[in-house]
């Protein structure tokens, strides 16, 4: 098992240092964790407030209202699990050594991308020509 690495609580990753050492790697983890953690809570809240929710509205112009408001949140909340698995996956990386690499072109993901999107995984030139060829593709 391997040590834990020391990470001050402002320490941001920067480009002077070596990409993914360590700290970079620890720092991206606990911040993964950290999102997910969110995500399960928010989950649970809404879980309980459907729960809560069932009820039967006379008037059906307020229930259809209160049955869109579930929708919504339902579809939010799909979003999310599907958020969660990306947020696994970059996890899974981490554990592999092939976090912060693009999966294209295997060049390093720029700090600030995967500092603003985590679960980046591609660079963002080989993200763009991926859309590119994606929306082409849709239009065909």
């Amino acid at each position: 098992m391997k040590a834990e690495t020391f990470l001050p609580n402002d320490y941001t990753p920067a480009e002077d240092e070596p990409f993914m050492n360590d700290r970079q790697v620890e720092y991206f983890r606990r911040k993964l964790l950290a999102w997910k953690a969110e995500l399960v809570d928010e989950t649970e809240r809404t879980i309980e407030g459907l729960q809560g929710a069932a009820r039967n509205i006379p008037d059906i112009t307020d229930r259809a209202s209160e049955e869109t408001d579930r929708a919504l949140e339902l579809r939010t909340r799909d979003r999310q699990r599907k958020l969660i698995s990306k947020i696994d996956a970059a996890l899974r990386r981490i554990e592999e050594g092939e976090y912060g690499y693009c999966e294209k072109t295997g060049d390093p993901i720029s700090l600030k991308r995967l500092d603003a999107r985590p679960i980046a995984t591609m660079t963002v030139e080989a993200q763009e020509k991926h859309e590119r060829r994606e929306k082409v593709h849709r239009d065909e």
